[in-house]
């Protein structure tokens, strides 16, 4: 992949305010919160104060006795100071492990042992809360982001403690870690190097610079423990356009936002658009100057693409959708317009960046890969991490001669364009694909807000669904709309909030699977015979 190679010298992560307000000191970043370490900042501050932000809480790690090479997890109350934090831990060469608030203590616990008795930065309420006492005889150090404990440092302690220069790690040396999905289990811990990151930012920034040509303000809605918002951040920072952080995603909150800010651009997950998607009526359209909407993560669905650039009054509004995954980063790239019917095929995630990224689908059984027989999807790019930390035996497991395998099953078509039909273990052997069959339910049915087809015990196709103010489905409607469908169950009725999701708002088949096994979720109609 050579474009991605020449002249990387790694995203350095840990003077990416400084550089940025070196270029735009004045640029503005707006958030929806406060941050917990920071409470006077307020919710709108220049670069240049963000980037003495991380400057002092980098001196105040050092004066923690954080060093070069030394890990922190970062686990604590959700907020844009996450992302600060890692950037701090990052600046004085030591490095950031991020683990989402949404993680139990057990499962970080796990983590944490994982990291050989790193410090671990958390606050008084995850204390109090989530973690175990023993958590405190795996680390090496627990200071304290908020709040107070008798057992722990508060980073509030060194105020006022002596600058110290930004320390410089080779391109090579791990600057960042993030965990997997945790999808089908305990999450993986995956490691990034400057030069990997750095990798990653090189095609979204080729392909972002021709869609923005002039400054626009950039929203984003992105987990602040995930890789991607360091690339994010990165092409926004670095360009200085002003950027709106939300942490809340509720779409009443969010339209009263963005009716005043009026971004151009939109990053968000791919469920958070589809919760969005009511914004799209609001009489003082929130979206009307988005001229960009961008998501990764998963494959979005075609109705989602339809209202978000339906909401837009911009003249050629452009939907953006990169597929990627935690371990490689974006591998291929398809772009949406109006022009495109919103039965467009959604299951069609794109072509690979020339140059920069490569895939291929290899057979299952032999046959050649096609829509009824799919094959393993594998990337080929530099932005892949090194390992997964303590699992060394598990990331070789998935590389091939550098070829990374996805866990997704697909195919290409004659024109290399790549199909994500289904997860490798969310597979239905004979049921066709899953992601497409709720692609059309959610197309046909307009008050669906979200469907998931999981397998039962017996490997039939279960749909589970999520209505608007959870409304009993229509049994005619749901008759006539999976009439040429493969078989299924009936459907099954959930609240929405109630679907195990992850860090990413992806919905964790495999829990939602063995909750249903368990009958967990009863309907509001069950409940309302009750």
């Amino acid at each position: 992949m050579i474009l991605q190679r020449v002249g990387n010298k790694g995203i350095r992560l840990g003077t990416l305010f400084e550089r940025a307000a070196g270029k735009h000191p004045t640029n503005v970043l707006i958030l929806d919160h406060d941050l917990d370490t920071a409470p006077d900042l307020g919710r709108r501050a220049t670069v240049a104060e963000v980037a003495d932000l991380v400057d002092d809480f980098a001196s105040r790690l050092w004066a923690a006795d954080v060093r070069p090479g030394r890990r922190v997890v970062v686990y604590k109350s959700d907020g844009f100071d996450i992302t600060l934090l890692a950037c701090a831990v990052a600046r004085i060469g030591a490095v950031p492990v991020l683990l989402s608030p949404q993680l139990d203590g057990e499962t970080v616990t796990e983590l944490i042992r994982r990291t050989d008795r790193p410090f671990l930065l958390t606050d008084r309420a995850k204390l109090d809360k989530e973690l175990p006492e023993s958590v405190f005889a795996r680390t090496a150090r627990v200071l304290l982001a908020s709040g107070s404990h008798p057992d722990a440092t508060e980073l509030a302690s060194f105020a006022g403690c002596p600058r110290v220069p930004a320390v410089t790690m080779p391109p090579d040396h791990p600057t960042l870690i993030t965990h997997t999905s945790g999808t089908t289990g305990t999450p993986k811990l995956a490691v990034h190097t400057s030069r990997s990151l750095q990798a990653r930012y090189r095609p979204q920034a080729a392909i972002t610079r021709p869609l923005l040509p002039g400054r626009e303000t950039i929203a984003m809605h992105v987990s602040f423990v995930h890789s991607r918002l360091v690339t994010a951040l990165a092409i926004s920072l670095l360009r200085g356009y002003p950027i709106v952080v939300l942490a809340d995603s509720d779409p009443h909150r969010v339209a009263d936002l963005f009716a005043r800010v009026r971004p151009g651009v939109l990053e968000a997950h791919p469920n958070s658009f589809m919760e969005w998607e009511e914004l799209a009526d609001d009489p003082r359209r929130p979206l009307a100057n988005v001229r960009l909407f961008s998501s990764t993560f998963d494959a979005i669905h075609p109705r989602t693409v339809q209202r978000m650039l339906g909401a837009s009054r911009r003249k050629a509004p452009v939907f953006g959708q990169l597929y990627g995954q935690s371990e490689v980063g974006p591998a291929v790239v398809r772009s949406f317009s109006r022009r495109r019917g919103p039965g467009a095929d959604g299951r069609c995630v794109g072509m690979p960046f020339p140059g920069m990224t490569d895939v291929r689908v290899v057979s299952r059984d032999g046959n050649p890969p096609s829509p009824a027989n799919p094959g393993y999807i594998e990337v080929h790019s530099d932005g892949r991490i090194v390992t997964y930390l303590g699992e060394q035996e598990r990331y070789d497991a998935q590389v091939e001669d550098g070829w990374w395998r996805m866990g997704d099953v697909g195919y290409r078509t004659k024109w290399g364009c790549v199909h994500l039909l289904d997860r490798e273990v969310d597979l239905i052997e004979g049921f066709g694909s899953t992601l497409a069959a709720e692609d059309t339910l959610l197309f046909r049915i307009g008050e669906l807000t979200e469907v998931v087809v999981i397998p039962d015990h017996e490997g039939r196709a279960v749909p589970v669904v999520c209505t608007k103010d959870d409304k009993p489905i229509d049994p005619a409607v749901w008759k006539a709309a999976t009439a040429d469908l493969a078989p299924m169950a009936d459907p099954v009725q959930w609240r929405q909030s109630d679907l195990p999701q992850t860090a990413t708002t992806k919905i964790k088949r495999i829990e939602l699977a063995r909750l249903l096994a368990a009958g967990a979720g009863a309907t509001r109609d069950t409940e309302e015979k009750v």
